[in-house]
């Protein structure tokens, strides 16, 4: 199973939520999760990854299984020259064990030109990265995901359930 996720913030507490799927081009979801955490650390510019990945963590300790591949908002790797972001902190996290995929809807300084993806006919691309499986393939996973929209629905349901809806 693939899980996407997505966390958002209510001042001092959270929502992480999952959406899990069997094939990247799925319309819909087989699973859904949610989990509330109490107490988040607070924002750090450059350490985006210390607050979210606690997060990340306890919704992944509510499966059963490990998911085949983790999506994740935002960067795997923040350049070309290995800057790990979230997706590589939580890629660490797991021992290497799951790939995880950065999708992330804003350029960092330096990501690379080659990490954009554009859907849905748009001309604002996404910014995809990965961390234990092929970069190659990870774009070309993100850009056939179900949806008609620069966002792939699956990944928007998982922020819809992150904000609470």
């Amino acid at each position: 199973m693939i899980l996407a996720t997505d966390v958002h913030y209510f001042g001092a507490s959270a929502r992480a939520a999952g959406v899990l799927f069997a094939d990247w081009s799925d319309p819909q979801a087989a699973a859904t999760l949610t989990v509330d955490i109490d107490q988040v650390a607070d924002y750090e510019p450059g350490a985006f990854y210390r607050r979210e990945l606690p997060c990340l963590a306890a919704l992944l300790a509510r499966l059963d299984a490990a998911p085949d591949c983790i999506v994740v908002d935002g960067h795997a790797w923040l350049d070309g020259a290995g800057r790990p972001g979230l997706g590589a902190h939580l890629w660490e996290s797991l021992q290497r064990r799951t790939g995880v995929v950065g999708v992330a809807k804003t350029r960092f300084v330096d990501t690379p030109a080659h990490a954009e993806v554009l859907r849905g006919g748009g001309t604002r691309p996404l910014y995809v990265t990965a961390a234990g499986l092929d970069p190659t393939a990870a774009r070309a996973a993100v850009a056939r995901m179900a949806g008609a929209h620069r966002l792939p629905d699956l990944l928007k349901q998982a922020d819809r359930l992150a904000r609470g809806g």
